[in-house]
């Protein structure tokens, strides 16, 4: 699932390295704009995703950022995961108020590339600014640590050794809410599908084993 106001553009590096083993899923304010209205908040955003998924398959689920969220509440009601991914998880309790978020921002953009804004621009003008920010004012009350605390699938957690979004403190908070493990991606900010699609495809193979190699 993308992050908010992203789309499967940011994914094509791990989509052409899973060879036809995976596909994105957009969600109003995350690959898609949110018609006015729509209720964006974490729980229904799951429900949609949910409504989305076959009936019966084992599958890992791969959020990023605030899409984190969204793939630990849909797996608490759905019985056909069996891993998640999570890359620069967000809702860290400790910069749940739009300063905070602001200043993680702000201390992460500095590490990203940036040839980035030639690629992520096109995809938040698509989402619009507008539905990223009521998606996020909604998502910023969920509790991702307690959505893992509760019986969940075995978990990966991935983050960007410089990524301040997702912070080093709060991944371990989440790691061991959920006895996941935690890999550190040197010189990564929060792009990490963008910028090393390799560190995602690691995750999920780990899950999803046996899986062919990555060419």
């Amino acid at each position: 699932m993308p992050g908010l106001g992203l789309d499967a553009r940011a994914w094509s590096g791990v989509l052409t390295r899973l060879a036809g083993l995976g596909t994105v899923v957009p969600l109003p304010a995350m690959g898609r704009p949110a018609d006015a209205g729509a209720d964006l908040r974490v729980e229904a955003q799951a429900a949609r995703l949910i409504d989305l998924l076959p009936a019966e398959c084992d599958l890992v689920l791969v959020g990023h950022s605030a899409s984190c969220s969204v793939v630990v509440e849909a797996a608490r009601h759905t019985r056909v995961v069996r891993g998640l991914v999570l890359v620069g998880p967000t809702t860290d309790p400790a910069a749940a108020t739009w300063p905070r978020m602001a200043v993680q921002w702000l201390r992460t953009a500095s590490h990203e590339r940036l040839w980035e804004v030639s690629v992520l621009t096109p995809q938040y003008r698509a989402t619009g600014v507008a539905s990223m920010v009521r998606g996020m004012d909604q998502m910023r009350r969920y509790r991702t640590d307690v959505g893992l605390a509760a019986p969940s699938p075995p978990t990966r957690i991935v983050r960007g050794a410089y990524d301040r979004i997702a912070p080093e403190r709060w991944c371990a908070d989440l790691a061991e809410a959920s006895a996941a493990s935690v890999t550190v991606v040197p010189g990564a900010g929060h792009m990490v599908p963008l910028t090393h699609p390799q560190a995602v495809v690691d995750a999920v193979h780990s899950l999803a084993d046996p899986v062919p190699p990555a060419r």
